[in-house]
């Protein structure tokens, strides 16, 4: 009779315990209690640093944008055209999903014309390494349109891969232009300076996190 007894139990801890099993959800949407959440991701085609001149007009090579395996729209910040005027100008391309976003960035500077047929400007090319001396860190400058550079690490400091526009638009002057930078987290700019025969300047890098001294660089 206990052994009846016994087995009767068992049977039904078995039962209950089969009838209150859960089933586990497994699908796209939702694993388990937890829902799945998506975010797209964007990719500019074509370069981050673009130039053009004042009053040509410009094809913008667009971006691609991703969700879950798809490829979906996005929106841009702006749009260049043969009437913008002249300066730096970042362009903001965001893709959006009901999960969040995404954004990728081009800079496009915007040359007046004048500047572009300078035979001075024209021949100038400041390209190459920069030490700055007060840190022994270097700023590499490149060439990327007439009057043109894009400036790695222009504060001297610790910015491998981090970038800004320079300009050089009359004689020797050089100078970042006011920029909204991504690389930097903000606006980004420079004190007007020169750069002398040898291949030196000094300027105040105006950006979030670097104060107001001057910097000096000497080409290596």
């Amino acid at each position: 009779m206990k052994k009846i007894f016994g087995f009767a139990c068992c049977w039904l801890v078995v039962a209950i315990c089969s009838c209150n099993k859960e089933t586990i959800v497994d699908t796209p949407e939702q694993v388990g209690i937890s829902k799945v959440a998506y975010y797209p991701s964007i990719q500019i085609n074509g370069p981050t640093f673009v130039a053009v001149t004042e009053g040509d007009g410009y094809t913008d090579p667009g971006a691609v944008a991703i969700l879950n395996g798809d490829t979906i729209t996005y929106t841009t910040s702006m749009t260049i055209t043969s009437s913008t005027a002249s300066g730096v100008y970042t362009i903001v391309y965001t893709a959006t999903s009901p999960d969040g976003s995404n954004n990728d960035y081009r800079i496009v500077a915007v040359v007046p014309a004048s500047v572009v047929a300078d035979p001075v400007i024209i021949s100038h090319d400041y390209s190459g390494v920069y030490l700055r001396a007060a840190t022994g860190v270097t700023s590499t400058w490149t060439k990327i349109y007439t009057g043109v550079y894009t400036v790695e690490n222009p504060g001297g400091s610790s910015g491998v891969g981090i970038l800004a526009i320079a300009t050089n638009y009359s004689a020797n002057n050089i100078q970042i232009p006011e920029q909204n930078s991504p690389f930097f987290g903000g606006t980004v700019a420079t004190s007007a300076a020169t750069m002398d025969v040898g291949g030196t300047y000094t300027w105040i890098f105006l950006a979030p996190g670097y104060g107001t001294g001057p910097r000096s660089f000497a080409k290596q």
